[in-house]
């Protein structure tokens, strides 16, 4: 009995020893979390409960070089949902939070489940998943109206995890109803790819949530208009909850783009634009017995003494506004659809087409300074022979023995076919050589062709010039497809199209003097864009100076400071030893006053306002004929384009004439330049002048000269 006794007893000091041990072990850890370890706890503490959310930065304005906002900013509501909130709700909750938010936002659940995805992880869809931090609220609807915004405001308990906030977005003021899409460009989220490439380079003006520019100078200057985003700071309860701010990282606003843009010479020139194909395609085509198609068009107005562009307009185009909020697949499906004829393309830099009669002026230039002269005088008759083709002239006309001058007024192609014929004959009669000199090709590459013109807008296509080593490249990319319709002809095969296929498939290589006439008159295989054709023409008009077109004229700070200057650069310089540019010139007067432009130029005031101007209708194998019109002064180059619009005069003239009587305030035969669409008739070098206050004052006029003051009866 007292040996189980003493037992018991020490198995009670035991557990008490135990029960000790646990407690000063338990002392022991309590001190050391909260005195020793106390202060690295709490500060872990205090990072858990605060969150940096990104405040997006104003985004810089686009004004023209009058001051005028053609982009600037407005405010909308933007609905947004908190990750962290949504992943503590029971699934139930957040099915009826998310089908409650599709109902008041107008988007499927499913479209706001695959923005809440992290892009890379299990389950991201491209172009849907989240760029940003994990931390911030992922966008779901942009623009949204005020009562939805105000409902998930004022009914919180029924939104849980959605926020309602306002935030700046895009606006587009159209002053004077100005589109400029093609100029402008648009805005889209910036991509996975895009955001690992600017942290790799430390680039902190951009995160997950950022826009980015797509097109046009939205693009070509982000850098200064997305400014610098700013940090927030916010306290957060354990479900995430914001308690309060607890600091804030300023952000800097975007840097104002000013223009060499004239927003009434823009609108005068989209307009004049829009009625040549409205007017186009309500006029019978005697060739096809059908109306034109007009399918397409551009209009140019650049500073032919500086390369700055005033007004550059293409049709069709697109609302830039469809992209504000994100553009649902609907609309961009039309953007790109080819029977809506291809809206993202920018005709006027990105369209390549034959530029038909237009091309003369810079054959001429060629042949002057390669051995022919002023007094060279060849035969404008009916037709060419050239070996068993027989190359009309238009519309059969005959002339007889004419000068250059002459035969770039009336537009004389056999002449022109003379000219390309007499150097094939003098410098390439052998087919074969892909090496023959050719001055005509050498001078369409010294005023441009074939290269970019360094516009500072991105997508600028190249042209082409069809010489003799395009064509020997051409025909080894395309050698085995019509070797193969030459062997087996697929069923349904014309007729024209076996004969071409067995033709090129033996010789499609050679350079042949058929070749050579139809690249003198703009005909063949060549292609320029409206800008390159219009910065040649500037050339003509300044002397001989080629340079790259540009749209942007100041970067200008949030504070009115000019942060830098764009100016004018210098591409190249044509050489003229003839003095053929000068030549050309004067020749070109003729055009309005005798030539294909002068049944439009009826009772214009050439006296005073000297317009030299190029007519040209391309032919293009199976549609209408593009209508061309190129034109300058001392001051300005205008050109337009429409395919399918018939001839360069009879569609496009009435046009150019339009913008040039706005530019220089023409009214009939009277010219008063209190009426130009531009003060002072051209734009100063001068920018806007930007006050404390936010306004914008226009830049002081040039005094204007002898030529364009007062009227004339």
């Amino acid at each position: 009995m007292r040996q189980t006794t003493d037992r018991s007893r020490l198995r009670l000091i035991v557990v008490r020893v135990l029960v000790f041990s646990l407690f000063a072990t338990l002392f022991a850890r309590l001190y050391y979390l909260q005195v020793v370890s106390g202060n690295s706890y709490r500060q872990a503490a205090a990072s858990q409960s605060l969150r940096e959310v990104v405040v997006q930065p104003q985004r810089g304005l686009i004004v023209d070089d009058q001051g005028r906002p053609l982009v600037a900013n407005r405010t909308a509501w933007v609905v947004s949902v908190d990750r962290t909130v949504l992943g503590k709700l029971t699934p139930h909750a957040r099915h009826v939070a998310l089908r409650r938010l599709s109902d008041a936002v107008s988007t499927s659940p499913r479209r706001i489940e695959q923005a809440l995805v992290t892009c890379g992880d299990p389950g991201s869809v491209r172009g849907r998943c989240w760029n940003g931090s994990p931390y911030q609220p992922v966008p779901i609807a942009t623009d949204v109206r005020q009562s939805v915004a105000l409902r998930i405001l004022e009914q919180q308990e029924d939104y849980p995890a959605v926020l309602a906030r306002q935030q700046s977005v895009r606006s587009y003021p159209s002053p004077y109803g100005v589109n400029l899409a093609d100029i402008v460009g648009y805005l889209s989220p910036i991509t996975a790819g895009e955001l690992k490439q600017a942290t790799q380079d430390h680039d902190t003006s951009v995160n997950g949530a950022s826009t980015v520019g797509r097109a046009g100078i939205e693009q070509e200057y982000d850098r200064y208009l997305r400014g610098r985003p700013g940090y927030q700071k916010v306290a957060v309860d354990s479900m995430g909850r914001v308690l309060g701010d607890e600091g804030e990282v300023q952000g800097h606003p975007g840097d104002t783009l000013v223009t060499s843009i004239d927003a009434r010479v823009q609108s005068a020139t989209e307009r004049a634009l829009h009625d040549a194909i409205t007017t186009a395609r309500a006029t019978y085509d005697p060739v096809t017995h059908r109306n034109y198609r007009a399918d397409s068009g551009a209009a140019i107005v650049l500073q032919a003494k500086t390369g700055r562009v005033v007004a550059m307009a293409s049709q069709p185009t697109y609302d830039p506004s469809q992209w504000v909020g994100g553009i649902s697949p609907t609309q961009l499906a039309r953007l790109y659809s080819p029977k809506a004829g291809d809206p993202l393309l920018a005709r006027a830099y990105q369209g390549q087409f034959a530029p038909g009669s237009t091309w003369k002026p810079i054959m001429t230039v060629g042949a002057l300074n390669n051995g022919l002269g002023p007094n060279t005088r060849l035969d404008c008759s009916s037709g060419f022979q050239v070996g068993n083709r027989l190359f009309h002239n238009y519309e059969s006309a005959s002339y007889g023995m004419i000068d250059f001058a002459k035969a770039l007024q009336i537009s004389c192609d056999t002449f022109f076919y003379r000219v390309g014929y007499h150097f094939w004959q003098k410098y390439g009669s052998d087919p074969t050589d892909v090496h023959a000199r050719d001055p005509l090709v050498g001078e369409a590459e010294a005023f441009g062709f074939g290269r970019p013109t360094g516009i500072d807008v991105p997508g600028e296509a190249p042209g082409r010039i069809a010489d003799r080593k395009w064509k020997l490249a051409y025909w080894k990319s395309m050698k085995s497809y019509y070797c193969g319709i030459d062997k087996k002809p697929p069923a349904g095969t014309s007729g024209f199209l076996k004969l071409f296929a067995h033709e090129f498939c033996l010789e499609g290589n050679y350079y042949r003097a058929g070749d050579a006439v139809n690249f003198a008159i703009g005909q063949g295989d060549t292609l320029v864009t409206p800008l390159q054709l219009a910065r040649a023409y500037a050339a003509l008009a300044n002397g001989g100076t080629l340079y790259e077109p540009r749209i942007a004229k100041a970067i200008v700070s949030p504070s009115g400071q000019v942060v830098r200057r764009i100016k004018p650069a210098v591409q190249g310089h044509v050489k003229d030893p003839a003095h053929a540019i000068p030549y050309v010139t004067n020749a070109l007067l003729g055009t309005a006053k005798t030539g294909t432009m002068a049944w439009k130029m009826t009772g214009f005031p050439l006296d005073r306002i000297h317009i030299r101007s190029k007519t040209g209708s391309a032919e293009v194998y199976g549609k209408q004929s593009t209508s061309w019109v190129a034109s300058y002064d001392d001051d300005y180059v205008v050109l337009m384009m429409v395919t399918q619009a018939g001839t360069g005069s009879g569609t496009s003239g009435p046009w150019v004439r339009k913008i040039w009587e706005s530019l220089y305030g023409v009214h009939g035969s009277a010219v008063d330049t209190r009426d130009a669409l531009i003060p002072g008739v051209v734009a100063p070098d001068a920018l806007p002048s930007f006050q404390p206050d936010g306004s914008i004052l226009p830049p002081k006029p040039r005094a204007t000269g002898p030529r364009s003051t007062g009227s004339t009866p």
